[in-house]
């Protein structure tokens, strides 16, 4: 929308098998990824309150443990944008 402007905050996969080993690929080619919420909403202690439990949101909780958060940030280049990309792309070849 118009005046909206990007925060360069997350830019987020979803992977559905092998998630953890393609993260420890990245970060072994020096890629910064990371798993920004490993855990769904009414699973951490703020919601413990509320009194759900596993399975009670079970899409919430497939998608916690596939998601990999990519390197976002205001000045990423283009260059290293090929980085991610390339490693991203070995790591998967791995499956």
């Amino acid at each position: 929308m118009p005046g909206n402007t990007d925060i360069w905050h997350l830019y987020v996969i979803r992977l559905a098998h092998d998630r953890d080993r393609v993260l420890t690929e990245l970060t072994a080619a020096g890629i910064g990824a990371g798993l920004h919420y490993p855990d769904p909403w009414h699973l951490t202690p703020a919601y413990a309150h509320l009194g759900y439990g596993r399975g009670a949101c079970p899409v919430a909780e497939r998608a916690a443990g596939e998601i990999l958060s990519l390197p976002m940030f205001p000045h990423l280049t283009s260059d290293q944008q090929g980085e991610v990309a390339d490693a991203l792309r070995t790591a998967l070849r791995g499956q």
